[in-house]
């Protein structure tokens, strides 16, 4: 447990608008408690309102990345009604990140399970410890991970992802790559400088760029592909009139760097 004067969730920025949330339950394996969910809620929306901010990087405390709910918690009061409301309010929080107009990294080391691995699977970059290992293993409880199905589903091929969700096995940081679930594997010592190469491109492109482009790029995956050509067409028209394409375009065409203002 964390004592009153220790939030569930750290931040730090840097001067280049770059954000780091940091799970901070790290003697509960930083099992999402509703505090916990209380605590990324308001971080993120907070980021969202924000836009000055550019990239975001999920990170934890401790041995774990995330163990998925507190389960210990979950069973206390058990019905129908209040198990609704908890997946209702996690799925919020997670669908949270995805529609935040910047990119967001997972920065995971340790275990990552079951709604754990739903968090890596909902950010849109992740970048793992050689010694990071997932799960979706609520199976092994009697618990099917319905919810993390929905976003493992969408980043590994439908049969891995089935075989992880009903066998609830462990895999490797690097089985996770070659699946999909991870973009980078580093060392574990090397893994702050694999997560700050990605921030450092992310920040030195226009943030009205890959914000229209991370909202088209979720909303086309939803979509057949006649509608998903046409939404990508039309986003493709609005980004192009937007002064930092104009002046990139002009910089390519002068054979020079671009004078982005952010």
């Amino acid at each position: 447990m964390n004592d009153a004067n220790t939030p569930f969730v750290l931040q730090a920025r840097d001067s280049r608008g770059v954000v780091t949330l940091t799970l901070n339950r790290p003697t509960s394996f930083n099992a999402l408690s509703e505090a916990m969910l209380g605590a990324l809620e308001q971080a993120l929306g907070e980021i969202a309102a924000d836009d000055t901010i550019r990239a975001v990087v999920i990170a934890a405390a401790g041995k774990a990345f995330c163990a998925g709910h507190d389960l210990k918690e979950m069973r206390a009061a058990p019905s129908l009604g209040y198990y609704r409301q908890l997946f209702e309010r996690c799925g919020a929080m997670m669908l949270s990140i995805q529609k935040l107009p910047v990119p967001v990294i997972a920065r995971v080391h340790g275990i990552a399970t079951a709604a754990g691995c739903q968090l890596v699977a909902v950010c849109d970059l992740a970048v793992a410890s050689s010694e990071a290992r997932f799960a979706v293993s609520g199976v092994n409880v009697g618990l099917f991970c319905a919810t993390p199905s929905v976003t493992l589903s969408r980043n590994l091929g439908r049969k891995e992802a089935f075989e992880m969700l009903v066998t609830g096995d462990f895999i490797s940081a690097q089985e996770a790559r070659e699946k999909g679930l991870v973009n980078r594997v580093a060392a574990p010592e090397e893994l702050d400088s694999a997560v700050e190469t990605l921030v450092a491109s992310i920040v030195a492109k226009p943030r009205q760029a890959l914000a229209l482009g991370k909202a088209l790029f979720y909303r086309q995956l939803e979509t057949g592909i006649e509608a998903a050509l046409a939404d990508a067409s039309q986003t493709m028209a609005c980004n192009m009139m937007d002064e930092s394409a104009l002046e990139g375009v002009q910089a390519f065409i002068e054979k020079r760097p671009p004078d982005w203002k952010r």
